[in-house]
């Protein structure tokens, strides 16, 4: 992927040498009805042992269809209408969407989605075996 931008303009030094407290403070807050969500981390490697390219990797994570829910909108799951059994998850809750759901961004090199309130299809206990096919 190409871009338009003049990477040597951009001064990196006070983003990359502040603490993990200032990084933190750099975490976007989901506005009206979003949810913010991060990508866990994929296996480097199959379950027999052999490491995956970095191109499987990146085919994980950019089709990954579970996500780790951050943070909240404060209109998130707030129209009786839409939600009549109240909320589909929470912040800490493992969900399961779309692939491709919600608007991509790095933030520190993790991936992270900004998505609907209505883009929830489950919730899961534990993700570790969930695989798109």
């Amino acid at each position: 992927m190409t871009t338009n931008f003049d990477v040597q303009a951009v001064d990196l030094s006070g983003v990359l040498s502040k603490s993990a407290e200032e990084k933190a403070k750099q975490i976007p807050d989901p506005a009206t009805y979003h949810l913010l969500c991060m990508l866990p981390e994929a296996k480097e490697e199959y379950e027999g042992g052999i490491l995956k390219s970095s191109q499987a990797m990146q085919y994980e994570e950019l089709l990954s269809p579970v996500l780790f829910v951050a943070k909240m909108g404060p209109d998130a799951f707030k129209d009786e209408k839409r939600f009549p059994s109240g909320p589909s998850c929470k912040v800490g809750d493992f969900i399961i969407v779309r692939p491709n759901t919600g608007t991509r961004m790095k933030i520190h090199g993790t991936e992270w989605r900004l998505l609907n309130d209505d883009a929830v299809e489950a919730t899961i206990q534990d993700p570790r075996g969930i695989q798109r096919v």
